[in-house]
């Protein structure tokens, strides 16, 4: 008995062979299960609408007129490495079927068919799309519930800093984020600013870098009218402005050092003074800096003033990098590609096991900002329904070396071993092992099968990793 699926979304199917009538046999019976079926007798001409087509199968006769089926297999796997490709023949030969598999068929079937197999075969691809759905909409609850203030991450790092935010919020007067780019530090700015006294006054922010260098002390403190050649108003410096509330400093290492003598004691005793003016104003600012330097060697050189590098780091936050947790990555990439499909109107759906994979391995030097940017970019490459490892490479900048992977082998290697952090090899491959472990719903020798090991091998990393045998431990028959 064949079950029948009722997809929440239509599964597309392609069917190629130059039989009509077998089409038509395949199209009536395919539909019984929520596919959305095209026909062709055309192989050359199948193949040139691939792209727009977008199949989640493809059913291929293997002795075409124009073109041999195994060639068609190719073909889309060039195109399209997540289809699913079932091959057809009235004349069935054993090392046919071998080389089909091994060129990455789901699998090869006789005329005339058994439908039993072939509506197996139709079953299990409607709920490899409904899985990886289902996949992707869990990591994006998980995210939620593990958000705060906009950041996410269920890593001890990240959870640790949030409890450092919420600690230090309600009494921060100075405080310094240090923190490679990209890893959310204008984020942390904000959390402190909402959950502290003062989160219903101005938070303002001004980019130390990005402001031309003879203007900063105007930027910083006002000036009179008069002042300076082009100064024809009187203008309120962002410390004024941001009186009674917080002022961020963001890329603060950058500023040069006679501002940095004024900063200091506008933030020790809330004092500045206008260009142009023989006065000072008081102001009562919540003063948080951020740098990807490191301030303290900086000091210690005298490239940066020692006594504002410690006013400011009275009380301090560090970011870890995203290579440091990559725990979290499954999680952040599932919010940001439901955010972009949503905005963009793309039909993704989730994304493929080998695209997870790459995700997971990448260096990322741009952290999180980095990841939302390369998923965005391979949303708007992909021309299926669920990312691959081919969109995700693609959108890679140049700037990202993706290195050798962590894989699973079917030993397990000492961590001395390897060129990799010890500490991250086994979070990477944890990562894997708990994921393959997911997606088979903790059936181990499926897991296996996924990560391309044995089922022993599958123990021996269960071991290794301290993964408890009966958290993943299901009935398998």
């Amino acid at each position: 008995m064949v079950e029948l699926l009722t997809m929440s979304s239509h599964a597309a199917l392609l069917a190629i062979d130059d039989e009509p009538d077998v089409l038509a046999i395949v199209a009536q019976f395919a539909q019984r299960f929520g596919f959305t079926v095209v026909t062709r007798t055309d192989a050359r001409a199948a193949l040139a609408e691939l792209r727009n087509l977008k199949p989640d199968a493809v059913l291929v006769d293997l002795m075409m007129p124009d073109i041999h089926g195994l060639d068609v297999l190719r073909a889309i796997r060039d195109i399209d490495p997540t289809c699913q490709i079932i091959l057809m023949t009235g004349q069935p030969s054993v090392d046919t079927a071998i080389e089909a598999v091994k060129l990455g068929a789901l699998d090869y079937i006789s005329k005339p068919f058994d439908l039993t197999r072939l509506g197996g075969l139709l079953t299990g691809v409607c709920k490899g799309i409904e899985r990886r759905e289902r996949l992707l909409q869990a990591d994006a609850v998980v995210a939620k519930t593990f958000a705060f203030c906009g950041m996410i991450g269920r890593s001890p790092a990240m959870q640790e800093l949030f409890d450092a935010v919420r600690r230090f919020a309600p009494h921060v007067r100075t405080l310094l984020i240090t923190g490679e780019t990209g890893t959310g530090k204008e984020l942390v700015a904000h959390a402190l600013h909402t959950l502290g006294a003062r989160a219903e006054r101005r938070f303002v922010t001004v980019n130390c870098s990005a402001v031309v260098e003879g203007l900063f002390e105007s930027e910083l403190f006002g000036h009179q009218r008069g002042a300076f050649t082009g100064a024809t108003d009187t203008k309120v410096g962002l410390f004024e402005h941001a009186d009674k509330g917080t002022l961020f400093l963001d890329e603060i290492g950058e500023l040069r050092s006679t501002i940095q003598a004024k900063l200091l004691r506008a933030v020790e005793y809330g004092e500045v003074q206008r260009v142009g003016s023989l006065s000072a104003r008081h102001v009562d600012v919540t003063v948080i800096a951020a740098t990807n330097r490191d301030l303290r060697a900086d000091a210690a050189n005298g490239r940066f003033r020692s006594d504002l590098y410690y006013r400011l780091s009275v009380m301090e936050i560090h970011l870890v990098p995203l290579r440091e947790r990559r725990e979290d990555i499954p999680y952040l990439s599932a919010v940001f590609l439901r955010e972009v499909t949503d905005r963009l109107k793309r039909p993704l759906i989730g994304m493929t096991a080998g695209a997870e994979r790459t995700l997971l391995q990448a260096p990322w030097p741009g952290n999180v900002r980095e990841l939302r940017n390369v998923i965005e970019r391979a949303c708007l490459l992909s021309d299926g329904k669920m990312l691959n490892e081919r969109d995700v490479l693609a959108a890679m900048p140049p700037a990202i070396d993706t290195p050798t992977p962590p894989v699973l082998t079917e030993s397990a290697p000492a961590a001395s071993a390897s060129t990799w952090d010890p500490a991250f090899l086994t979070n990477a491959q944890r990562a894997q092992v708990e994921h393959a472990l997911r997606e088979s719903h903790g059936n181990k020798t499926a897991a296996a099968r996924l990560l391309g090991i044995s089922r022993r091998s599958m123990y021996r990393w269960l071991d290794r990793l301290d993964l408890p045998y009966a958290a993943a431990r299901t009935e398998e028959r």
